[in-house]
């Protein structure tokens, strides 16, 4: 029991830190490069990257965390 409340703790931590970084980026690419017609596109992108990554962490979390 102990594990799964570590496990979640800790991924709410990562989603917190991966959304500020993606974010970041996003602010980046609209503030030097892009216009506001490749926000959509953008968004969705960044959205499946960050997915992709939390898919990662949760596996690893359980497959890799001390029981």
């Amino acid at each position: 029991m102990a594990r799964d409340i570590a496990i979640g703790v800790e991924l709410v931590i990562l989603a917190a830190v991966t959304f500020s970084l993606l974010w970041a980026v996003r602010i980046v690419l609209f503030d030097l490069w892009l216009g506001p017609k490749y926000r959509p596109i953008v968004t969705l992108a960044l959205t499946i990257v960050g997915g992709v990554f939390m898919v990662f962490l949760v596996a690893h979390l359980i497959s890799f965390y001390p029981p």
